[in-house]
């Protein structure tokens, strides 16, 4: 597998939407927000809850109870060339028990794009995502879908964006990276030490 290709509902009664509040209506749109709290800093990412529903539930899923807590952000995939270019990559720890894995939701679905700040799901095969997320540090088009590419085409699946702390993605892409990689393909990618996941949980409304 070559370095691009490893990184290449509910409804309201009328009548309840009568007796709402503008107020009321705007918070039943609004996109839910997850706080990342790791030892460099805080990430905070807006999940596509409408665009993206089965991805971004499931990572709601793994926030609600709590798997992220004590994980880490452990790989740093930069960019040859290109200064601050890259991805960050983290998951839950070692002996957190995963949720069956999702369906794909392909960027030509969802409309999404890997652009600066977009955080995506990790998968292997379509349909194998669990809990690893990464977070673009730019823009990265040839994570998106490309139907009519060879080979695996489908992409990655985009669910949200980092509103406040891209500079501690920067960051963290820039650390040490010198660690054990699990295929030589990876060498110089993995942290040492691995950012800590301190706690992920959602914002307050």
């Amino acid at each position: 597998m070559d370095s691009a290709t490893i990184r290449r509902r509910s409804l309201l009664g009328a009548a309840g939407l009568l007796a709402a509040s503008p107020l009321d209506a705007l918070a039943a749109t609004a996109k839910p927000r997850v706080v990342i709290q790791t030892n460099h800093g805080a990430i905070v990412v807006e999940l596509e809850t409408a665009k993206a529903p089965i991805t971004a539930g499931n990572f709601l899923r793994y926030v609600d109870a709590h798997k992220y807590d004590g994980g880490t952000i452990y790989r740093a995939a930069r960019t040859k060339g290109v200064k601050g270019a890259g991805t960050i990559q983290g998951g839950p720890a070692a002996r957190a028990r995963r949720f069956a894995p999702i369906a794909h939701e392909s960027t030509r679905t969802t409309g999404l794009k890997h652009k600066a700040g977009t955080i995506s799901i990790t998968r292997n095969a379509p349909g194998t995502a669990t809990a690893d997320f990464f977070i673009c540090a730019n823009p990265l088009p040839y994570l998106d879908a490309h139907p009519g590419a060879p080979g695996d085409n489908q992409g990655f699946a985009a669910f949200g964006q980092v509103v406040e702390g891209l500079a501690i993605v920067k960051t963290i892409l820039a650390l040490r990276s010198d660690g054990p990689a699990p295929v030589p393909a990876m060498k110089g990618e993995f942290l040492n030490p691995p950012v800590q996941i301190l706690s992920m949980k959602r914002a307050a409304a």
